[in-house]
C-alpha cells in the first residue's frame, strides 16, 4: 500500500532531487579521472575526447546536464520552502523547476549536436 504523502507531487520532486543527486555522485569519479588524464596522459585523453564525438555519448551527456539542472533547480526550490512562507503555489514552483532543468539540458544537447 502506498502512504499517503508519497502521492503528493512534492514528494516525486524531493525524490527527483535525491536520485539526481544519486546520479551526480556516480559520475564524479568518472570526472576526476578524465581530469587526471588531461594532466598525466594527453593522448588517452585525446582518444576519449574522440569518442564523445559520438551520439550515444551525446545522449548521456544530455542525461547528465539534466540532472544537473534537475538538482539545482530542486535545490533552489528546497532552499526557498525552507526560508520563504509557502502559498499553495508549491506543485507550480516544482513543476518549473523541473521544466527549467529540461530546458537547460535540452538547450546544451541542441549546441553539442
Amino acid at each position: 500500500m502506498i502512504r499517503p504523502h508519497r502521492t503528493h507531487a512534492l514528494w516525486f520532486a524531493f525524490m527527483l532531487h535525491r536520485v539526481s543527486g544519486i546520479g551526480l555522485a556516480l559520475f564524479l569519479p568518472v570526472h576526476f579521472y578524465m581530469l587526471a588524464l588531461a594532466l598525466t596522459d594527453p593522448q588517452q585523453l585525446d582518444g576519449f575526447l574522440k569518442f564523445t564525438d559520438l551520439l550515444l555519448v551525446k545522449c548521456a551527456e544530455f542525461g547528465l546536464v539534466f540532472l544537473l539542472a534537475v538538482h539545482m533547480f530542486g535545490g533552489l526550490r528546497l532552499m526557498a520552502l525552507e526560508f520563504l512562507p509557502w502559498t499553495p503555489r508549491q506543485k507550480t514552483y516544482a513543476a518549473t523547476a523541473v521544466a527549467l532543468a529540461f530546458f537547460v539540458s535540452t538547450s546544451f544537447f541542441l549546441q553539442a549536436l
